[in-house]
């Protein structure tokens, strides 16, 4: 055999003869379950996997099956990964989450951010592949939390008896009846709800959203949500409210509040399945996990960058509620100080 047919042969395969060389590969380092990224603890997302499915299971906690499309994203991570998932309290809210982690020991976390940032201590950092796209306002700078979807808070109505409501102050005019969707002092969706109302040029202000339901409450339209023609809730929740009800109902975002907020992810420092808890957030994050959220008319928090990358399910964003401009979001103070408020007024 000539130099030349030796040469051509090995560019196609290399083997053993024609004088090739071997190259061994350098053995992997070890696993480390509780690694602050995967790189640093598996390499790879193949050893992630078989980590994770070792542990034998997955504890997740606050995660109703029809909020933002988690029952899909749940069993498609199940069926993906042959990981059983363990749902804990499913209705709880994101402070009871917190509450129950020592006696339920979830690996996971879903909650508001103000929960998140009051209890960071208690979750161990980790930053996912996707830890560059999410914007720098959503995510704490060491990985104890991060953003993974979002939404505005919005007007859902009836439009064969209501006329689309420019403004929150327009809910005060004859033939609209309003719900929120519970109380204030004990809901966050109720409580943001009464924060959009409150909005004035972009600023929140809270005495304000009070004294319109006080209003509503006089005239009589404040009322139960079974019989109201408007909801107010965040515009994933309405989406999904508009698709059960009918061609009838609408969602719209008042351009004069522009409120908006982000659910966080965070792993429990404690997690009794370490692997799994990584893995289930490198999937929440992954183009695949976005686009579940987005599927259950979510605002995905690597949207932009997804968009960018021509990622993004783009046919089922322009199904969500059009958004007036970019989100008004509340500070840590402003929300500490609003629902010190809004706790010792509602009630008269």
């Amino acid at each position: 055999m000539t130099v030349r047919t030796c040469a051509a042969i090995a560019a196609v395969l290399i083997s053993a003869g024609c004088g090739a060389a071997t190259t061994e590969e350098k053995p992997l380092p070890p696993v480390n379950v509780k690694a602050a990224s995967m790189k640093a603890g598996f390499t790879t997302v193949e050893r992630l996997a078989e980590a994770a499915k070792k542990e034998g299971g997955l504890n997740v906690i606050a995660l109703p099956r029809d909020w933002v499309n988690y029952g899909e994203i749940i069993d498609t991570f199940a069926e993906k990964y042959d990981i059983k998932v363990n749902q804990l309290e499913p209705t709880a809210s994101s402070q009871r989450a917190i509450e129950a982690a020592g006696l339920l020991k979830p690996d996971v976390f879903d909650l508001s951010l103000e929960v998140a940032v009051a209890n960071a201590a208690r979750f161990a950092p980790y930053k996912v592949a996707g830890w560059q796209d999410l914007p720098d306002h959503v995510k704490d700078r060491g990985g104890a939390w991060y953003a993974g979807y979002g939404g505005y808070m919005s007007l859902g109505y009836d439009s064969r008896k209501v006329q689309a409501p420019a403004s929150y102050a327009d809910l005060l005019k004859p033939g609209y009846t309003v719900a929120l969707p519970g109380d204030p002092r004990q809901s966050a969706a109720a409580f943001n709800g009464v924060m959009a109302a409150s909005m004035v040029n972009g600023v929140p202000q809270v005495k304000r959203g009070v004294e319109l339901f006080a209003k509503l409450r006089k005239a009589g339209q404040f009322i139960q949500q079974n019989t109201a023609n408007v909801f107010i809730d965040w515009d994933y929740l309405n989406a999904d409210r508009a698709a059960q009800q009918g061609e009838g109902w609408k969602v719209t975002i008042p351009k004069d509040a522009p409120l908006g907020a982000y659910y966080v992810q965070a792993i429990n420092k404690d997690a009794p399945h370490p692997a799994a808890a990584r893995l289930w957030q490198e999937f929440l994050f992954s183009d695949e996990g976005q686009n579940l959220f987005l599927k259950g008319h979510a605002r995905p928090a690597r949207g932009e960058a997804m968009l960018m990358k021509g990622t993004l399910d783009s046919q089922t964003a322009a199904q969500l509620p059009a958004p007036p401009g970019p989100p008004v979001l509340l500070t840590i103070p402003q929300t500490d100080a609003a629902k010190a408020y809004v706790n010792k007024v509602w009630a008269r």
